[in-house]
């Protein structure tokens, strides 16, 4: 098969005037034959997304199943999302433990868009819209259980608080191949920067539930911007991170390959819903936020689609702002197959319009929308 008509992004750069072909749910290559004409526009691999809480009317941590993930993955599909990293928020261990027996089944089941088990919480320094009755520090025997889990789930990230866990604990995990993302904190700068020196790699959600940017003290916000060790993840929906902030961010980060979108996306993405459950509270969706009845945001109403326009309306350049929702995340979780157009990668590609709307979606070569 070949798709024409459209400039094609392989990740990195936009070509013009080829072609792609793809044949047997793989990349064949860039050619100038003619296919089937797109009309313009722009293909690029399928977006990753590395924060993933619900969708499709379906919330991960209210029914940590392989139907909710099935859910999940076909709501996203159809956003653009061809990889997604389920995101598990503070619950009790029996919800982690059955949520990590879904990840493992929905795998050997082949829903290839699940990429693996994000746990954010419970060793969180500020709750947000978490429950904060379930927050504790890390214990050794949750270390030898994320540990485990990552020889199960594929990709493994745990979200906490540099306060909430060790140095030895946070390297251990690392070593075992769990990505460390620093989140829901009240860390300081300097203990940020250690954290990060034993281990530690991402920032979950930046300048969200964390220690601002302050001139006397940098907080969690300034050790993400500063440090290039660390990745950051990106609520680009004008709500989370004021729009004026955007390019700022980008420019901090700039050439670092660190810095990426994520939705956080809740049960309604992909639905008409207009609120949901999560651990028992209602959260109302309104005008492109969501929010816990006392206002907290709770999630965001956002796809990556409207997240990569938001970057390029602040001045992001469009490659840079492409490559943050499909190259750089899944480089950050070590999938060089996914995330790219390259000769015998898997064709998940999405193609979108002039002004970044999604007009088509792929899933190993087979066109899902």
């Amino acid at each position: 098969m070949i798709l024409s008509g459209a400039r094609i992004f392989d990740g990195v750069k936009l070509h013009e005037g080829f072609s792609l072909a793809h044949h047997q749910g793989r990349i064949a290559g860039l050619t100038e034959r003619q296919g089937t004409d797109l009309g313009g526009g722009i293909l690029c691999p399928g977006y990753v997304d590395l924060q993933v809480n619900g969708g499709g009317g379906a919330m991960f941590n209210e029914a940590p199943t392989v139907e909710t993930l099935r859910a999940m993955a076909e709501a996203h599909l159809n956003l653009g999302a061809t990889s997604i990293l389920p995101t598990l928020i503070t619950a009790p261990i029996e919800t982690f433990q059955a949520a990590v027996n879904a990840i493992a089944q929905a795998r050997n089941e082949g829903i290839k868009s699940i990429v693996g088990l994000h746990l954010e919480g419970p060793h969180l320094g500020r709750a947000g819209a978490h429950s904060e009755a379930l927050l504790r520090p890390m214990t050794d025997t949750d270390v030898d259980l994320y540990c485990h889990a990552a020889r199960v789930v594929g990709c493994m990230k745990v979200t906490l608080a540099p306060e909430m866990a060790s140095d030895s604990q946070i390297s251990r995990l690392h070593e075992s191949g769990v990505i460390v993302s620093l989140g829901h904190t009240n860390a300081t700068f300097d203990r940020c920067r250690v954290a990060s020196k034993a281990g530690a790699t991402v920032v979950t959600h930046l300048f969200n539930a964390m220690t601002g940017l302050h001139h006397r003290e940098p907080g969690c916000v300034g050790a993400a911007l500063s440090d290039p060790r660390l990745s950051a993840g990106l609520i680009a929906d004008k709500e989370h991170v004021h729009p004026g902030l955007l390019a700022m961010v980008w420019r901090a980060k700039a050439g670092t390959d660190r810095l990426f979108l994520v939705s956080d996306a809740m049960a309604v993405a992909g639905t008409g819903q207009t609120e949901f459950t999560l651990n028992g509270r209602r959260v109302i969706r309104n005008q492109g936020r969501l929010t816990l009845a006392d206002g907290t945001l709770a999630g965001a109403d956002l796809n990556l689609s409207a997240a990569v326009r938001n970057m390029a309306a602040a001045g992001v350049p469009l490659i840079d702002a492409l490559a943050m929702a499909t190259r750089i995340p899944a480089d950050i979780i070590g999938r060089d197959d996914l995330g790219r157009i390259e000769m015998g990668r898997p064709a998940d590609l999405i193609h979108l319009s002039d002004d970044l709307t999604l007009q088509g979606v792929w899933r190993g070569g087979q066109r899902i929308l």
